[in-house]
């Protein structure tokens, strides 16, 4: 690579703002999420160039980012105690960075196929969990009767009622909500601007006009239904507030009930409902449709089979006395059967 002429001197971080700033909103219309893992990934990309190889920002080379460096790099986040989940996002943003560079100069290609084969890192099939109904009920009955109370126990509701994301649940606002009408449903704006329809059932829309009017007596349609407030102004919430009261309530229903997993977190809301969904018979298409899903198969993962649907499945299968097999050969000697079957 160094004797190419065509790349030589090309410095690898020259087109990350670029990437950053405007290939990745404006053309590809990616999420400020979906970029901010981004950044973050070429991020600790630079620190590891750095801190283990010693190399400047302002000399390293696309020329230099060789396989073997990026085999390093891995090594380096497993020993920063990084799952192989997280390995393979830093990888992936490297290899979309690599070949968007390389669409900008043809001189990169090479560089960005070479990367492009390290083969991820393997991650172990765990099944994740998901909350009982009984997990539920003592999860909701957890927040007191309080103002801060009323909104944690509202936000936990909302979360699952509705399976969407705990940031669209952030970014919703007043005039998102149609609470006033026979079908009940939010709008959802999800990943890549997609917007959605999000059908809630009475109850909960009961707990959100609850909430409106104790949070929002004015009922300004352009303000962030749940908030949080800085200096005397109403700003989104952050994700880690959510996740710290959500985990607590995990530890205090754990006491009182033993189906509650030991760690409790938002997303799990959401796989909770997609699998409940699922198991009661909704095709997966429409589950794929609520959650917000561009992709069928990324739906896949909630489509866990409850025992009663395995037991069902087991029962409508013939008998293995209906099934037994009849013999493909009559009588044949011990030399011949070895032969059918490609053997000596």
């Amino acid at each position: 690579m160094k004797n190419n002429p065509t790349l030589e001197g090309r410095l690898f971080f020259s087109m990350t703002l670029e990437f950053l700033e405007t290939y990745m909103p404006r053309q590809l219309g990616r999420s400020s999420h979906t970029i901010k893992s981004y950044r973050d990934s070429l991020t600790v990309f630079r620190r590891f160039l750095i801190e283990e190889k010693h190399l400047s920002i302002q000399k390293f080379l696309f020329e230099e980012c060789t396989p073997a460096l990026i085999q390093d790099f891995t090594i380096y986040l497993k020993e920063q105690g990084n799952t192989p989940g997280t390995c393979n996002q830093r990888l992936a943003a490297i290899r979309g960075y690599l070949w968007f560079a390389a669409d900008r100069d043809i001189a990169i290609q090479s560089v960005a196929l070479r990367i492009s084969k390290i083969p991820q890192c393997k991650t172990p099939e765990k099944e994740k969990e998901t909350l009982s109904a009984l997990s539920l009920k003592c999860l909701f009955d957890q927040p007191k009767n309080t103002k801060i109370g009323l909104r944690d126990r509202t936000m936990m509701i909302t979360l699952y009622d509705s399976a969407i994301r705990l940031d669209e649940l952030l970014s919703m606002k007043i005039k998102d909500l149609r609470l006033d009408i026979n079908e009940k449903y939010i709008r959802i704006t999800g990943k890549g601007n997609r917007e959605r329809i999000v059908a809630i059932s009475t109850k909960t829309a009961e707990h959100l006009l609850q909430y409106l009017r104790v949070f929002h007596p004015d009922h300004s349609k352009d303000s962030l239904v749940f908030f949080t407030k800085i200096k005397g102004q109403k700003v989104k919430m952050s994700e880690g507030n959510v996740e710290r009261f959500v985990k607590q309530y995990g530890k205090q229903a754990k006491v009182v009930c033993d189906e509650v997993p030991d760690n409790v977190y938002p997303h799990m809301f959401r796989r909770t409902r997609a699998t409940n969904l699922y198991q009661s018979g909704v095709e997966l298409a429409l589950v794929s449709k609520i959650l917000g899903h561009a992709s069928i198969e990324t739906t896949r993962i909630y489509a866990t089979p409850s025992v009663k649907m395995l037991r069902e499945a087991l029962e409508s299968v013939e008998t293995s006395k209906q099934l037994a097999e009849k013999p493909l050969w009559k009588e044949c000697s011990e030399e011949d059967l070895a032969k059918l079957c490609g053997l000596r």
